[in-house]
């Protein structure tokens, strides 16, 4: 049941960071659906990948570089899907920013508290 709700958050992060800044637009609902599932694809697959890359800048930045990669993986999920759009790269990064923090607080709030 859990899984269920952190899944279905998954989409009111990106319903929020839709919201908070101007520039990312989303068509329809079925597209915040599709986006939040590309987006899990995505994460999955792509940006282990791209964080193993961006290692040496990772390090030097001590890991704010991060902020960076999630924008740019926000912004592979608006180029692949046709009712999404951020207008340019601070939108990415602030809206990367609002789903790394709901998504943050998300896991926080359902973290399973351990047993005395």
């Amino acid at each position: 049941m859990t899984r269920f709700i952190l899944r279905a958050a998954s989409r009111g992060r990106l319903w929020l960071a839709t919201e908070w800044v101007d520039g990312i637009y989303i068509d329809a609902p079925m597209t915040l659906v599709l986006a939040a599932v590309l987006l899990g694809v995505v994460n999955a697959l792509v940006r282990p990948l791209t964080i193993l890359l961006t290692l040496p800048f990772l390090l030097v930045t001590l890991g704010l570089f991060l902020l960076v990669v999630n924008a740019a993986m926000l912004g592979l999920v608006a180029a692949l899907l046709p009712g999404m759009q951020i207008v340019g790269f601070w939108d990415a990064l602030w809206g990367a920013l609002i789903v790394s923090i709901v998504s943050w607080i998300g896991s926080v709030a359902f973290a399973p508290v351990a047993k005395r």
